[in-house]
C-alpha cells in the first residue's frame, strides 16, 4: 500500500487477517517525511499485546514493513501515548485487538484525553463501548475509567481500559430499526479553570436541546489537583438514546485560536448540541464517527447475514469498505433508502473466530 492515510486500519486489519503490510511512500513528499510520533507509538502498542510480530522501518521512515504476531492481550500494560494525538487515537484499535486476544486486556493509557481532532474518552465510555453488546461481546468485564483527564497541549490524562475476549466469535446483527430519541445525556467537564466553565457549557447545549425534548440530564465534571492533568481545558460530550437502544454522540473541546485563547464555553455547548441535532436527522443507528467501527465488526462476524442502517456515509466509512474488502474479503451490498435518507448495508461475515482461546 501506499501513503499514510487510514494507517490505524490497515494496521488492525493486518493483525486481524494475519496479512503481511508493505507500506511505501508514507509522507515522502512532505517537509517531516516518514512515520509521526503518534503512528510510531501505535506500531510500539501494538507490538506489547502481540507476541512474535516483526516490525521494519528504513532509515526516513517512508517505508514500513509489518508483520503481524499472536495477539496475546495480557494485564496491567502500560503504554504513553504521547501527545501527538489524543487517547482515543489508540482505543479503537485496542477495542478490536483486544477481542480476539489469548487473554482478556487490561492496560493504562497515558496522554491527552480530550481534544477537538479525535473522540475524547467520554464517547468512548458512553458511546462506543455500550455498541458492542449488539455482536454479542459479553458487557462485564468491558471498561473503560478516567483516573486523570488531560488536556492539550501537554496532557497528563490517563485511563485504564479493560476489554474481555469474544467465547469464540462475535454473532451476527441485524441492526436497522433506529427508534426515536427519548433522552439526552452528556458530561462537561473542566481542568486546570474555573468550574463555571463547565455549567455555562451544560446551559448553552441545554438552550439548544430543551427545544427537541425534555428529558436532558448533563453532568458536570471537574478536576482539580493531580486529576487535571497539565493544560487547562474543558469541553462537552453529548449522547442522544433511542427507543430501540441505539446512541448518537457528538463533543466539542475548547482548542486555542490564534492568540493562545481557548474558545467560549457557550459556543462549546451550542456547537455539540447543534452537531448532536445533525447526527439525529442524518438517521442511522450509529453516528457518523462510529460507522468504521460498525462496519469491521459486521465483517468479523461469523458466515452468517449481518444488515445495518447508517445515516449519510462518511468519506471514513466508504474507505473503511474498501479496506475490508482488501483484508478481509467482505463486501457490503449498499441500498440506498430514499424514505428516509439512510443507506442499508448488508454483508455476509467473514467466519472470524478467537483463534487463540482455550477451548474448555
Amino acid at each position: 500500500m501506499k501513503g499514510a492515510q487510514h494507517f490505524r486500519q490497515r494496521l488492525v486489519l493486518s493483525t486481524l487477517s494475519n496479512t503481511a503490510l508493505r507500506i511505501d511512500d508514507i509522507r515522502a513528499d512532505s517537509e517531516a517525511p516518514g512515520l509521526c510520533d503518534f503512528e510510531a507509538s501505535l506500531l510500539r502498542l501494538v507490538e506489547k499485546i502481540s507476541n512474535g510480530c516483526g516490525i521494519e522501518i528504513n532509515e526516513t521512515g517512508t517505508k514500513l514493513r509489518y508483520k503481524p504476531g499472536i495477539l496475546a492481550g495480557g494485564r496491567n500494560l502500560v503504554h504513553d501515548c504521547g501527545t501527538g494525538r489524543g487517547i482515543g487515537y489508540f482505543l479503537e484499535p485496542l477495542i478490536i485487538l483486544g477481542l480476539f486476544g489469548k487473554k482478556p486486556l487490561s492496560i493504562t493509557l497515558r496522554g491527552i484525553t480530550n481534544d477537538s481532532r479525535d473522540p475524547c474518552v467520554d464517547t468512548f465510555r458512553t458511546a462506543t463501548l455500550p455498541m458492542l453488546k449488539h455482536f454479542g461481546v459479553p458487557i462485564e468485564g468491558l471498561e473503560l475509567k478516567v483516573v486523570a483527564r488531560g488536556a492539550p497541549p501537554l496532557g497528563g490524562g490517563e485511563v485504564v481500559l479493560k476489554v474481555p475476549i469474544v467465547p469464540k466469535s462475535l454473532t451476527a446483527a441485524t441492526w436497522v430499526d433506529e427508534g426515536m430519541v427519548k433522552r439526552i445525556r452528556g458530561v462537561s467537564y473542566s481542568t486546570r479553570v474555573s468550574p463555571h466553565m463547565a455549567n455555562r457549557m451544560v446551559d448553552a447545549a441545554r438552550g439548544v436541546l430543551n427545544r427537541l425534548l425534555p428529558d436532558v440530564y448533563i453532568f458536570t465534571d471537574h478536576y482539580t489537583g493531580s486529576e487535571s492533568g497539565k493544560s487547562p481545558g474543558y469541553g462537552i460530550s453529548l449522547v442522544a438514546e433511542t427507543t430501540t437502544g441505539c446512541i448518537l454522540s457528538s463533543e466539542c473541546a475548547a482548542t486555542h485560536s490564534g492568540a493562545s485563547e481557548l474558545q467560549l464555553p457557550e459556543d462549546l455547548g451550542t456547537q455539540a448540541a447543534m452537531s448532536l441535532l445533525q447526527e439525529i436527522k442524518l438517521g442511522g443507528v450509529v453516528d457518523s464517527t462510529h460507522q468504521g467501527l460498525l462496519f469491521i465488526l459486521c465483517a468479523l462476524c461469523p458466515e452468517d447475514v449481518s444488515k445495518v442502517r447508517v445515516g449519510k456515509l462518511s468519506s471514513y466509512g466508504i474507505k473503511t469498505l474498501q479496506h475490508i474488502k482488501e483484508f478481509l474479503g467482505v463486501q457490503f451490498s449498499i441500498k440506498p433508502d430514499p424514505a428516509t435518507g439512510t443507506v442499508l448495508l448488508t454483508c455476509v461475515g467473514s467466519g472470524f473466530q478467537n483463534l487463540y482461546r482455550k477451548v474448555s
